[in-house]
């Protein structure tokens, strides 16, 4: 293959699809909750998957169009065609289109809510990437907004499976703050790698936002955003099936084990999309994932009786009158 082609397909960056796992949550739980089968879902499924893809490499190859300049500050980005001088313009601009067109024509045949979200997603490109806003350059909100991807990702799961309804406020907004936990680890474990480096100037050339960001900033960040998220999951769980929170150690033992390899030497906690190959990562999530399923369809009565008012002190033997 012509290596210029390889270069405009390696800025659409296929090996970050792995990132749309987080579709798969917003299938599972709509199907749960609406009781529809699987079956049901497969036709939306096949459209809707492509569709996802289209329009996040459709922002893969803005963001690495308009971060060219900056990108060659970082030790690695630096090499990435579009940094190194090896595109033009007017082919990156047509690719972005080709891309996005696509992605937008399968969404419109997969429901009214997956189009709302894909729309939300190319938006959300659009004002983090683009001029005058470029929200990637502003402390706090380059995370918050670059997070909104987890809960349009979510919607277009849910979107798959249920028309006309979107997600629960709560399960939205977990997933909100789980992506913030995440992306903030990601700035952690990049700002220790590139400081250890001795090149804490150019990362601050390479980020606007990393000119207020230190260590412990972020580090506190994370923190932050792991109580939110946990706070919501539990929101979740109990409002829509109290059984789920039998799976919240395995969620909460999830983000400590992410939090861990933010923590490692040059950890892959910088490139999200090499993750799968953390296999006690993997392992984690299988854990988690299947209590989920597990919890989907046992009834466990133990589980209800905690929730219910028992006032007063339960005594071993006579009661006191």
């Amino acid at each position: 293959m012509n290596s210029s082609i390889k270069n405009y397909i390696a800025i659409a960056r296929p090996d970050h699809w792995v990132k749309h796992v987080f579709i798969l949550p917003g299938i599972f739980l709509a199907m749960v909750i609406h009781d529809v089968g699987l079956i049901k879902v497969l036709p939306a499924l096949f459209i809707g998957l492509p569709s996802a893809f289209f329009i996040a490499s459709g922002n893969y190859v803005i963001n690495e169009w308009l971060d060219r300049s900056f990108d060659r500050f970082h030790p690695t980005k630096k090499n990435r065609p579009a940094a190194a001088g090896l595109l033009a313009a007017q082919w990156v601009y047509w690719e972005y289109v080709v891309l996005i067109t696509m992605g937008m024509g399968l969404a419109y045949w997969v429901s009214p809510v997956f189009f709302v979200a894909a729309v939300c997603f190319v938006i959300s490109g659009f004002l983090y990437n683009v001029p005058p806003l470029r929200l990637k350059e502003k402390v706090y909100i380059d995370v918050l907004t670059e997070s909104l991807n987890n809960p349009i990702r979510l919607t277009m799961g849910w979107g798959i499976v249920s028309y006309h309804a979107l997600p629960p406020a709560s399960l939205m907004i977990l997933f909100w703050f789980s992506g913030a936990f995440l992306m903030t680890v990601k700035r952690f474990a990049e700002y220790r790698y590139i400081v250890k480096q001795g090149k804490l100037d150019a990362l601050k050339e390479y980020r606007e936002s990393f000119k207020f960001y230190t260590e412990d900033t972020l580090l506190v960040l994370s923190f932050l955003y792991a109580i939110l998220s946990s706070f919501f999951i539990a929101s979740f769980l109990i409002k829509y099936r109290i059984e789920f929170l039998f799976s919240f150690p395995f969620i909460a033992l999830l983000f400590t084990y992410y939090l861990a390899i933010g923590l490692r030497e040059g950890s892959i906690a910088q490139s999200p999309e090499k993750l799968h190959k953390d296999k006690g990562l993997l392992f984690i999530v299988f854990l988690a994932v299947s209590s989920l399923v597990l919890f989907s369809f046992w009834d466990i009565s133990l589980a209800r009786w905690i929730l219910e008012s028992h006032p007063g002190v339960i005594f071993f033997g006579d009661s006191i009158p």
